[in-house]
């Protein structure tokens, strides 16, 4: 039985990932409907304000008069709260099926233990942590949110076979190190996650756009630390490709795109971004520079995972790239480069 709910719920955890990049605030949760040990129905939640994939699953179903003698998987714990749609627990509790699996419990104060009492008070057999920890990886984003209270972050930057991220020449135009093939997977990660942030040189010498341009998905809010507002607002990060938040130390103003927030520089800033994302219910962050500001988030302990992309160049001079320490939990080539995928083990 042990091996069939962790296939079932191995099933919720594929399906649930269609609604990365999508769901945010809420999380991504795979649910599917087993009768006889076949699945006659599942679903995934697909967009916040939308059915959850509890509800997904349930309608999926074609003969209803089978729920009563089927058993329900769910990623996460059924919420149990009223908010732009009803509890899924109460839904499932009503329904009387045979048996609930859930993967891990909801850490959301909203839910947390709220839903699974619902579903046992109402008789049915129930059964947690099947594939928790897959699951709570599933959701690393959502969890580290509501636990952490800040977003779940993210290191990201290119680096020479010799670990340059750049040639060390003034230029008028970026200096690629990645190829065509590993910038489009860049704009996918993008696409992915809630916000993306660069330094004040970064900004300067690359003129970014931040944007995920090179596949169809929605832009990040971009973040820019510039502390006296060196960046001219003819630069692309001021553009209405996307929202921008501009951090300094000298006023606080809202634009339609842009919106200057004012910190205390003698103060960490990176904890007041991250207090101040935490509070617009900001999920996930990709910090991508420039090197200073990426060793900075390291040395601070205030990532969660890196992702480094490493080409088979050599440049003679060139800014060393940020050193970091964790476990790499998987690696992929894309064409000439190879993507390292980095886990903190530390993290605050």
């Amino acid at each position: 039985m042990i091996e069939q709910d962790e296939n079932y719920i191995r099933r919720c955890i594929q399906i649930a990932k269609n609604g990365l990049g999508t769901t945010y605030p809420n999380p991504l949760v795979g649910s599917v409907i087993v009768y006889k040990n076949q699945i006659i129905g599942e679903g995934w939640h697909k967009r916040a304000g939308q059915a959850h994939a509890e509800i997904n699953a349930i309608d999926s179903v074609k003969d209803k008069t089978l729920l009563k003698e089927s058993d329900i998987y769910v990623s996460l714990e059924p919420c149990s709260h009223y908010g732009k749609t009803p509890p899924c627990a109460v839904k499932i509790a009503e329904l009387q099926f045979k048996r609930v699996i859930i993967g891990s419990i909801d850490p959301n104060s909203k839910v947390n233990g709220k839903g699974i009492s619902i579903i046992k008070n109402s008789g049915i057999p129930i059964v947690t942590g099947i594939l928790e920890n897959e699951c709570y990886n599933l959701n690393k984003r959502f969890f580290t949110f509501h636990i952490k209270k800040r977003p779940y972050i993210f290191l990201k930057w290119a680096e020479t076979l010799n670990k340059k991220i750049d040639n060390g020449e003034d230029r008028d135009s970026p200096f690629w190190i990645s190829n065509p093939y590993s910038l489009q997977k860049t704009h996918l990660i993008r696409s992915q996650e809630e916000s993306i942030l660069v330094g004040k040189n970064t900004a300067v010498t690359d003129n970014p756009a931040l944007t995920c341009r090179s596949i169809h998905g929605s832009n990040p809010l971009r973040i820019l630390i510039d502390r006296r507002l060196d960046v001219p607002e003819s630069f692309r990060l001021y553009n209405s490709e996307a929202p921008t938040l501009i951090f300094n130390e000298k006023k606080n103003l809202k634009k339609e795109f842009t919106e200057y927030i004012r910190i205390d520089f003698s103060e960490n800033i990176y904890t007041q971004i991250l207090n101040n994302l935490y509070l617009r219910n900001i999920q996930s962050l990709i910090v991508e520079g420039g090197r200073q500001t990426l060793q900075n988030f390291i040395d601070n302990s205030l990532w969660d995972e890196a992702i480094i992309t490493t080409s088979n160049t050599i440049v003679k001079n060139g800014t060393d790239s940020p050193t970091l320490f964790g476990n790499i939990t998987h690696q992929e080539y894309i064409n000439t480069n190879l993507i390292t995928y980095i886990q903190n083990l530390s993290g605050q």
